[in-house]
């Protein structure tokens, strides 16, 4: 079969080729699946240039965390599960951009059946991270403030109609201008351009001097430092990446190291996700991943975690496909579907 893989780290669309493999066979505990659908996410294009935690390297890799798929052949002692089952397929090892991957089965959930299979595609890593970050961990309260950057994100999307579901107000920081109003369409309260000046200044002049007691960033560098001079004296920032590659200055400010009690703290999902059941954030009486799946599936239903589907790429199509989903003012989440 065809499959995406890597022989080194480096820039996806250098290093990603199409390449033959077999098709592989499922161990115990562990399922095989054909993949439908699976998104290019930047967490997959962070893990081909090196700056993903949690894998290990391994050459050739394949790529791809997330897909829905069908279920097509069972492990041995795989109980609950059946071929011919459309699943979110979660490949913690990536290898999804593919025909058939094998996952293990404590990874393949049940996918909801009237969910269209582009949403399920994108289940798990956004939905989950939104609702994680702005209800679990931040807990931000209704009519509190939220500061994010990278609004213009598919992420950055859900977070602000979550945000407006839940009663909380944000502060959406864009590169582009062009890009303010269709936020503000789509639910934000305000919208600041970074170019327009320090973001802690733009910040200040919306809540007060205080500044804002909750934030969040992905991108780091200098964007990241100046969200967090954004912060009130108590306020808590939640990193969760470096599109910049650069990271978080804390310190060049006196008055920010020597008043007050800000936080910073990182995110990773695949941190939070194994540890659910023990994080005091649902009840304890089930599981905590299936009660997850649950929200993340009724917010869904009702458009507040929908993914924007975009463009649909097939395998030998990969690099027209990740530099797709890096280009600026691209409109939805890129798809590959492998088996067509």
């Amino acid at each position: 079969m065809k499959a995406i893989t890597f022989n080194h780290y480096g820039e996806p669309a250098d290093v990603l080729t199409v390449t033959e493999r077999p098709v592989p066979e499922p161990g115990p505990g562990q399922v095989r699946v054909k993949v439908r659908f699976s998104p290019v996410n930047p967490s997959d294009l962070l893990y081909v240039r090196g700056h993903y935690s949690g894998v290990a390297e391994h050459f050739p890799s394949g790529a791809g965390f997330e897909s829905v798929s069908v279920i097509d052949k069972l492990g041995p002692g795989v109980e609950n599960l059946s071929v011919g089952q459309l699943v979110y397929a979660h490949n913690a090892q990536a290898g999804n951009w593919a025909p058939y991957a094998v996952v293990s089965a404590e990874m393949a959930w049940p996918a909801p059946a009237d969910i269209p299979e582009e949403q399920i595609a994108s289940f798990m890593i956004n939905p989950a991270s939104a609702i994680l970050m702005v209800r679990h961990v931040l807990a931000v309260p209704r009519g509190q403030w939220l500061l994010q950057s990278a609004a213009g994100s598919e992420l950055g999307r859900m977070i602000i109609r979550l945000a407006r579901h839940d009663g909380v107000k944000t502060i959406n920081v864009v590169r582009r201008p062009e890009a303010a109003q269709e936020l503000l369409d789509l639910g934000a309260d305000q919208v600041i351009v970074s170019g327009d000046g320090p973001i802690d200044e733009q910040v200040r002049r919306i809540v007060g001097p205080a500044g804002v007691d909750f934030a969040i960033d992905p991108v780091a560098g200098r964007t990241g430092s100046e969200i967090f001079r954004s912060l009130s004296e108590e306020g808590r920032m939640l990193l969760y990446g470096s599109l910049t590659g650069e990271g978080v200055s804390v310190g060049d400010d006196p008055r920010l190291t020597l008043s007050g009690r800000r936080t910073l703290e990182v995110f990773w999902l695949g941190y939070w996700l194994p540890r659910l059941s023990r994080a005091g954030f649902f009840p304890t009486d089930r599981p905590a991943i299936p009660q997850l799946i649950e929200e993340i599936a009724t917010l869904i239903r009702q458009g507040v975690l929908e993914t924007t589907p975009g463009k649909k790429f097939g395998l030998d199509d990969i690099h027209a496909a990740v530099t797709e989903a890096e280009s600026v003012g691209r409109n939805g989440k890129v798809l590959l579907a492998p088996n067509e």
